[in-house]
């Protein structure tokens, strides 16, 4: 009895005004706990991301919860027809929230306004420097069955010699991608990233053959998956073969593959690999595709040592017309470039003087780009040499503006002239003016 009035004493119960309902719980009872009393309070931005972590704890566990009630079979796949709003398998969370993507609007445009500028006379003229026998584009399809096949052509195209279950399922993954339009996406395909022949289950499912919404979660996966060595091949064998073929067919981009070209900007050296280089090489890139292309460039940040890459990858290539292009996108993003990347685009630019074609507006105005950012990044010699090339290059409008960039510039290594320093009126008003005490003239006093 002494040890509980000693307790009551140590810990007496709230003074609790009259018409108040109090409910003592277990819990309030007990002592504080040791992280309770030495805890400080935790600053409001922090709880905030505290509260939005435990609430994605708490939604994996209830999807593992649901995965585990539905166990869902391999042999699900085979009902897709017959039940085509039930999730195939239960998902896996690789890339966030991938499941929860909702689609996007059919109706949604992005480069409207731009595409719209684009004359027939500028695709003409630039279509004079692309190459009239292209070998085509290269699709994930072309490079299995060859492969597969080899040199011998075959009706029935080959199938990867796997197990009669697996073919099952990516059979159905293939009819399901191909109608997708939101929601979850199987898990067989979620593992197609980890596995060692992955271009050849991939060939299972028919990527000619996605839909544009299934594109972009894929592009989301493997992503986010994927070395920068096996995204440039999905997107060299899959995504830019999509791409090019949608803007063929209907004059525009449809505004998912769009998005999907932004996605696939997560790994900047696999875009530029796989998507920018492959497009100019091949010598055939519109001026549509350009512009399509070049406003994810434009309007997306790509950190510099990959843009300088691809500036003195893009200005070694055998020019074609929409090459000037890329080249003065790149220009305008005003990097700081190394000597190296700037000496490889004044001798771009040079293997034109003794050119007997009329260059395009657009390399006039990439040369002016060039000369307007780096025009003090320039070797005397380098300026020399460019004003001979405008003697032969000319265009009436931008090749003066080029000569006065070039005329009002100092050279590479050189300072900017101190004009404080050379100016001799400038240095006598700010001399210090000196006073003599013992000198000082008559002040008249007025009489009082």
């Amino acid at each position: 009895m002494a040890k509980k009035r000693k307790e009551r004493i140590q810990n007496p119960e709230p003074f609790i005004p009259d018409g108040t309902e109090y409910a003592k719980s277990k819990k309030s009872s007990k002592a504080p706990k040791r992280h309770q009393k030495e805890g400080e309070l935790i600053d409001s931005h922090i709880s905030s991301k505290i509260i939005k972590e435990a609430k994605l704890q708490l939604r994996e566990v209830e999807e593992e919860d649901e995965a585990d009630e539905q166990n869902v079979t391999r042999n699900s796949f085979r009902g897709v027809e017959e039940a085509p709003n039930v999730p195939i398998v239960a998902e896996d969370d690789i890339d966030g929230d991938i499941d929860d993507f909702s689609g996007f609007d059919e109706n949604q445009s992005h480069v409207d306004g731009e595409v719209a500028d684009i004359t027939p006379e500028d695709e003409r003229i630039l279509a004079l420097f692309n190459s009239k026998d292209s070998g085509g584009q290269i699709t994930l399809a072309d490079t299995i069955v060859k492969r597969l096949a080899g040199p011998v052509a075959t009706e029935n195209p080959p199938v990867p010699k796997m197990d009669e279950k697996i073919l099952d399922i990516y059979k159905g993954v293939a009819d399901l991608l191909s109608r997708y339009t939101v929601g979850k996406i199987p898990k067989a395909f979620k593992h197609i990233p980890s596995m060692q022949n992955w271009e050849e289950v991939l060939y299972l499912t028919e990527p000619q053959k996605w839909s544009p919404n299934a594109l972009f979660q894929a592009t989301r996966i493997f992503a986010s998956n994927f070395g920068a060595k096996k995204a440039e091949r999905f997107y060299k064998l899959v995504l830019l073969p999509r791409v090019r073929d949608d803007i063929k067919k209907n004059q525009r981009l449809h505004f998912a593959l769009y998005q999907t070209l932004k996605k696939s900007l997560y790994k900047p050296a696999a875009f530029f690999k796989g998507i920018l280089f492959p497009l100019c090489e091949s010598r055939t890139c519109t001026l549509r595709e350009a512009v399509i292309v070049g406003s994810i460039i434009e309007k997306c940040t790509i950190p510099p040592l990959h843009s300088s890459v691809a500036l003195l990858k893009l200005a070694g290539m055998d020019y074609c017309g929409t090459t000037s292009y890329f080249i003065k996108l790149f220009l305008e993003k005003k990097y700081a470039l190394p000597y190296r990347v700037v000496d490889a685009v004044v001798a771009h630019f040079m293997r034109f003087e003794n050119d007997t074609r009329t260059m395009p507006v657009i390399w006039h105005q990439s040369l002016l780009a060039f000369v307007q950012r780096y025009k003090n990044e320039l070797q005397k010699e380098d300026k020399e040499n460019l004003k001979l090339l405008l003697e032969k290059q000319n265009h009436i409008l931008v090749t003066p503006e080029i000569s006065r960039e070039l005329d009002h510039s100092r050279n590479r290594g050189e300072k900017e002239d101190d004009l404080m320093s050379n100016s001799a009126p400038v240095s006598v008003i700010n001399k210090t003016i000196k006073e003599d005490r013992f000198d000082i003239p008559d002040v008249p006093m007025e009489l009082d």
